[in-house]
């Protein structure tokens, strides 16, 4: 019989998760990389700034910043040659972020070798970037209901552009799923976060595509 396991104190969670990351190995070099992946509106860029901030003020590299308006995901080569590869030789990787709305890529930006980094952003967990990982967090919130919340969040000016979106995101993670590679699960409580073994974590083998939207898994 499957139990329901009593959800944790709010707060506790993200706490407990803080250790943990303090406790892994380097994943990049000197660098812990974490993940924080998911669809679009499920939440990521929140739940990546709270957890840096429990983490001494860990640098947070949004994927955003990579990507651009040609390039909504064919980015893996400029993610590598700008922040992987700098990093993973101890040295600060300098980056140029999009500006979404000047659609250009601004100045170089530094990322200094940290003893973690948080990478947040739909394809965090892409396959070429796993290796590179030291823990992959996915966020648990189902793809029609994030939509709806980035849309609701974006307004009808970005209308155009998140039907786009939704195309392309649907035809990566059917191509490059980041789900079955998770750690842990990471679910949103009206006080918190609540955090699930991740199919990686259950020692699952991955499926062949990734949904976001099954069945609860419960500890």
């Amino acid at each position: 019989m499957l139990r329901r396991r009593t959800p944790p104190p709010p707060g506790t969670a993200i706490h407990d998760l803080a250790s943990r990351v303090r406790r892994l190995g380097p994943s990049c070099g000197p660098v812990r990389l974490v993940g924080v992946d998911g669809h679009a509106g499920s939440g990521k860029s929140t739940f990546a700034v709270r957890l840096a901030g429990l983490l001494d003020g860990a640098p947070v590299l949004r994927l955003d910043d990579i990507a651009s308006h040609a390039e909504p995901f064919d980015w893996t080569g400029r993610l590598l040659s700008q922040v992987i590869e700098p990093l993973g030789r101890g040295e600060t990787a300098r980056y140029s972020p999009y500006d979404w709305r000047a659609r250009r890529f601004g100045p170089p930006r530094p990322l200094p070798p940290a003893p973690v980094v948080v990478v947040e952003g739909v394809g965090a967990g892409r396959r070429a970037l796993r290796p590179h990982l030291a823990l992959l967090l996915w966020m648990d919130l189902p793809r029609e209901e994030s939509w709806t919340r980035g849309r609701a969040r974006d307004g009808a000016e970005q209308r155009e552009f998140w039907d786009g979106w939704v195309r392309a995101e649907r035809e990566h993670f059917a191509d490059d799923p980041s789900r079955p590679f998770a750690d842990l699960l990471v679910r949103q409580c009206p006080t918190g976060y609540e955090l699930l073994p991740g199919p990686a974590g259950t020692g699952e083998p991955p499926p062949p595509l990734t949904h976001g939207d099954g069945p609860p898994v419960m500890w």
